[in-house]
C-alpha cells in the first residue's frame, strides 16, 4: 500500500513557476541517516528547488520521519519499486524543476552547493547543457578519503565513469532525448544512462565540491559487480569495441582490490 505527503499532498501539483533545481533522494530503510540528507536540503542557501524523496516501503521508520518533514519537503511517497533506477524514474515523473540532482539517503550537500551551480548556469547563458558535474568529498566515518570528480570528457569517459555522479545535475532535455533510466541494471544505469549520447553529451564542470558521499554505498560495496555493469554498458550504449571493455574491467577489478587492501590494512607498530 503507498503512502505519499509533502506540501503538494493538499493542493495537488504545484500551479506557479517551476523550480530551478530538483533535488530527488530515494531511499530503502534508511532511518539511519536520511534525516542527515533532508537537512542537508533544506539548508541550502539558494532557495529556488524543490526536494522530492521516494522511499521503498521502509520498515524502519523511515516514513514516519519523512512525515515529519510533511511541511518542507515538496513530494514524498512510500511504497514497494523494483530498485533504485525504477525509483529514480519515479521521481523524474514527479519532477518540475529544469534540472534534476540526485543525492543518496546517506550522502549530504554542502549548503551553497545549489547556489554555486546557480552561478555556474548563470555564466553559461543560453548554452545549450545536458549535464553538469563537480567534486565531490568521499567521506568514511567522518573522515575524508579523497575528493572524486573530474571534467566530462568522452574519450575517458566512455573507458571509466570518471565523473562524481552524486549531487550532479540532468537537464531534462536529456531525459526527452535519450529516454529514463534503465531499470535491467542494478547498480551503473547512471553511468549507462550518460554513455547513450556518447561523444554529443554537452556537459561542464564545476572544480568545487559541492557534496559529501559516506562510503557505503551500493557501488562501493559491489565493486566488482559494478564494474562488470559498467563493462556491459560500454558494450551496448556507448558504443565500445568489447575486447577494448574487458581488459579496461581486468584492470580496474585489480585497482580495487589493491585500494581495499590499502585502506583496510592494519596500521604497522613504530
Amino acid at each position: 500500500m503507498a503512502t505519499q505527503g509533502g506540501k503538494r499532498a493538499a493542493t495537488g501539483r504545484d500551479a506557479g513557476r517551476a523550480p530551478v533545481f530538483s533535488v530527488v533522494t530515494c531511499v530503502a530503510n534508511g532511518a539511519v541517516t536520511i534525516e542527515k540528507t533532508i537537512k542537508s536540503v533544506l539548508g541550502q542557501t539558494h532557495r529556488d528547488f524543490e526536494y522530492l524523496v521516494i522511499d521503498a516501503a521502509s520498515i524502519d521508520g523511515t516514513p514516519e520521519i519523512l512525515a515529519r518533514y510533511d511541511d518542507q519537503i515538496d513530494y514524498w511517497c512510500s511504497e514497494p519499486d523494483l530498485g533504485i533506477y525504477d525509483a529514480w524514474n519515479k521521481a523524474l515523473r514527479q519532477a518540475h524543476g529544469a534540472w534534476i540532482l540526485f543525492l543518496g539517503c546517506d550522502d549530504e550537500l554542502y549548503p551553497d552547493a545549489l547556489l554555486k551551480y546557480s552561478q555556474l548556469l548563470s555564466r553559461h547563458g543560453d548554452e545549450s547543457l545536458h549535464y553538469v558535474s563537480s567534486r565531490v568529498d568521499f567521506m568514511l566515518n567522518g573522515k575524508r578519503l579523497q575528493t572524486i570528480g573530474k571534467a566530462w570528457k568522452w574519450p575517458d569517459f566512455s573507458k571509466y565513469m570518471t565523473v562524481a555522479h552524486v549531487g550532479s545535475l540532468h537537464h531534462r532535455s536529456l531525459f526527452a532525448e535519450y529516454g529514463e533510466f534503465d531499470t535491467r541494471y542494478r547498480i551503473c544505469g547512471d553511468y549507462e544512462l550518460l554513455l547513450r549520447p556518447r561523444a554529443n553529451l554537452r556537459a561542464v564542470f564545476l572544480a568545487e565540491s559541492t557534496a559529501i558521499a559516506n562510503y557505503g554505498g551500493v557501488s562501493n560495496l559491489l565493486a566488482g559487480p559494478a564494474l562488470r555493469e559498467a563493462c556491459r554498458a560500454k558494450r551496448t550504449s556507448g558504443g565500445r569495441a568489447a575486447w577494448r571493455c574487458e581488459i579496461e574491467y581486468l584492470i580496474a577489478r585489480f585497482k580495487a582490490l589493491v585500494r581495499g587492501m590499502v585502506r583496510w590494512r592494519p596500521h604497522a607498530r613504530s
